[in-house]
């Protein structure tokens, strides 16, 4: 069987032996792999945000150096998406339902307890704000871009197969393709799997709490469960159909849903204080971005940078092999500089504009209003932060539906193209995976969801995610290095001719 390469093999027994694991002994699993979460942070912290910090740097200087006309496919191609739907794409499988999730729990998990001073204050709003920018801006967006460029890279422009392993082949040459290379591609798979599984996890108890909240059916985890059993099955469907059906309508729809839950939540809301609060909060976090870059507090108590930004920034190195792949192959076509700046300012804004939103809506309901929301978080759980704020307004039943259906879709969108890229990655860089090899993937993918949730709930699916993450973020180093060195003999070969000529 073609689809049986020794990376697929290698994947398929590691995430079975993991998922036995958590399913025979799930108490373990949760001491385990938070005893070496702890370490990690506790030791590489700062290896975290330096290198959170270097891929940004990387990928604005790709946007501005020489390398910037080099298109990512051969002369003349077109881009194989128009822009408004390749915009849609990238973004989904980007970010999808962590956004939905956090839109209203962050701001107000950071405005009760800041990283610095007295919580509840408008200092501490202020705080709020400008640290979930951080969270979701040019820093993640960063990670994606370079790992997802240089994928494209090899992929349209080299003729090279979709592999992470191939992306080193300047590097390490010929040893791509014997144990090095299948070493770096089942890394890349692991990462993905537990990434993406983590995302799934949070999508399916935001679910269960938005059903809790709005219908009173119980938010347990056998509810968890179901959920993800349930969309399983819808984004197996919707994995048959390819990138050209399934993804694209889906990636479109969630557009507009998530556009419409926006402008409503900003012409309902306070609208004045809104577009103030974001135009003061973008400033704040530009001018204070190379602060918050490198900053660990080492001189006093550092646990709310690791429980968050070094938190976060594990997550997107996890996410990046996934979301790297599947914004490469939607990329044909484009140039560097166009590339870079399209995935790195676009859904930068976006979220932005949502945490100022939703985050800043929340903000004000506590600060003007005495609304004690998150007293009802502390109750019901960070899963229904986002339907608390919207019954405070008009609609708002009608509302916590239409958000249910958005990470509904969302949760099927991030699934579906994770089988996809899963599925390319252990079939020799296939940019059309055989359906089977999908829904192994798809099974595994939503069973390591349900095991990190039965064996630690949130906790252990955010472990899931900080270990995955750890080794792929050297393989990043490496890929820039391969990249800058292919970049140079292009430019140097290009220019031959011409000085021969001269």
């Amino acid at each position: 069987m073609r689809s049986m390469t020794p990376v697929f093999k290698i994947s398929v027994l590691l995430a079975l032996a993991f998922l036995g694991w958590g399913v025979g002994l799930p108490t373990q699993l949760a001491h385990v792999t938070q005893a070496v979460q702890d370490s990690l942070t506790d030791f590489f912290g700062w290896l975290y945000l330096l290198a959170a910090s270097t891929f940004l740097c990387c990928a604005l200087y790709l946007a501005v150096s020489r390398y910037g006309d080099i298109p990512l496919g051969q002369d003349g191609e077109k881009p194989e998406f128009p822009l408004l739907t390749w915009f849609a794409m990238l973004f989904c499988a980007g970010m999808g339902i962590g956004l939905v999730f956090w839109g209203v729990a962050e701001p107000i998990a950071h405005f009760h307890h800041p990283p610095s001073g007295e919580g509840g204050t408008p200092d501490a709003a202020r705080q709020a704000l400008q640290y979930a920018f951080f969270h979701w801006g040019l820093h993640p967006w960063g990670i994606y871009t370079v790992v997802a460029l240089i994928l494209a890279y090899f992929q349209f422009r080299r003729r090279a197969p979709g592999l992470i392993s191939e992306t080193c082949r300047p590097v390490l040459g010929a040893r791509t393709q014997g144990v090095i290379g299948w070493t770096i591609d089942s890394i890349a798979v692991f990462a993905t799997v537990f990434g993406v599984a983590t995302s799934l996890g949070f999508g399916a108890v935001q679910i269960s709490g938005g059903l809790a909240y709005v219908f009173g059916i119980p938010n347990t985890l056998a509810t968890h469960l179901a959920l993800i059993a349930g969309v399983t099955l819808l984004f197996m469907i919707s994995a048959q159909t390819g990138l050209q059906r399934g993804i694209k309508y889906l990636s479109n729809l969630n557009m507009i849903l998530a556009f419409s839950l926006l402008i409503f939540l900003l012409i309902v809301g306070p609208t004045q204080f809104l577009l103030d609060l974001f135009t003061s909060t973008l400033g704040n976090y530009i001018h204070h971005l190379p602060l918050m870059s490198l900053n660990l507090q080492p001189l006093v108590d550092s646990s709310w940078i690791k429980n968050w930004t070094v938190f976060y920034w594990a997550w997107w190195i996890a996410w990046a092999p996934f979301v790297g792949t599947f914004i490469a192959r939607i990329s044909k076509g484009r140039t560097v500089r166009e590339f870079v700046l399209g995935v790195l300012l676009a859904p930068t804004l976006f979220c932005a504009v949502w945490f100022a939103v939703f985050g800043g809506t929340t903000i004000s309901l506590e600060l003007h209003h005495g609304t004690a929301i998150n007293e009802v978080i502390e109750r019901h759980g960070i899963e229904v932060a986002l339907f608390t704020v919207l019954e405070r307004f008009p609609l708002g039943t009608l509302m916590s539906i239409l958000a249910i259906v958005l990470i509904g879709t969302f949760f099927i969108t991030s699934a579906d193209s994770a089988t996809f890229v899963l599925g390319t990655l252990t079939t020799q860089g296939n940019l059309n995976p055989p359906n089977a090899v999908k829904l192994t993937w798809g099974v595994i993918q939503s069973f390591s969801a349900a095991v990190l949730l039965w064996s630690g709930g949130l906790n252990g699916l955010q472990t899931g995610a900080i270990i995955a993450a750890f080794p792929f973020m050297f393989i990043i180093f490496l890929m820039i290095i391969a990249l800058l060195k292919a970049f140079s003999v292009e430019l140097r070969t290009a220019s031959l001719p011409t000085q021969a000529h001269d």
